[in-house]
């Protein structure tokens, strides 16, 4: 609903929300983590966000359909991939529904909890699930850090901003 000093004054749709929203700039990442049958699995995700430094604790939210999620709550681990600039192929491919997501041509490798690491991300934390909460038609995952590895190069980071991609630097 829409608030103002003397009150609601109407409901705020899907879109109007979705709309606002574009307004905040958010980094993308790629959250990963292991299938029932042994195999990655990842969704594309900017709803991502540091949430304690001791403990040392992020959250992400995934969507309630999302097998990425169902893998995450089986397998009670996934890694957070944090895209850079140039990585716009690898947002594109995990933000397909359900298996569509294409491993073959997607260097990886496993992390201390099995959840793959994506090559050449500017930051990876591994991370093993803490609590779960509903949000809506969203679950959010907790999730405890058990291990950080930084790029140290000099690379700007993938963004998204009003439905697109956007630049930071000059």
């Amino acid at each position: 609903m829409v608030m103002t000093a003397l009150g609601v004054t109407s409901p705020v749709s899907a879109a109007d929300l979705r709309h606002a929203m574009g307004h905040f700039a958010t980094g993308v990442t790629v959250v990963t983590s292991v299938g029932p049958d042994g195999e990655p699995v990842g969704t594309t995700a900017n709803a991502v966000s540091s949430l304690s430094l001791d403990p040392p604790l992020v959250l992400v939210c995934f969507d309630r359909s999302s097998l990425t999620l169902e893998a995450v709550l089986a397998h009670g681990a996934f890694a957070v991939n944090v895209l850079a600039a140039p990585q716009r192929h690898l947002s594109a491919n995990f933000a397909r529904r359900g298996l569509a997501a294409a491993w073959d041509e997607v260097r990886h490798r496993p992390g201390p909890t099995g959840s793959p690491r994506l090559a050449g991300v500017l930051a990876a934390l591994e991370c093993t699930v803490e609590h779960r909460l509903p949000g809506g038609d969203h679950e959010i995952v907790v999730g405890r850090v058990r291990e950080v590895e930084t790029s140290a190069e000099d690379v700007a980071p993938l963004v998204f901003w009003r439905g697109g991609y956007a630049s930071i630097g000059p």
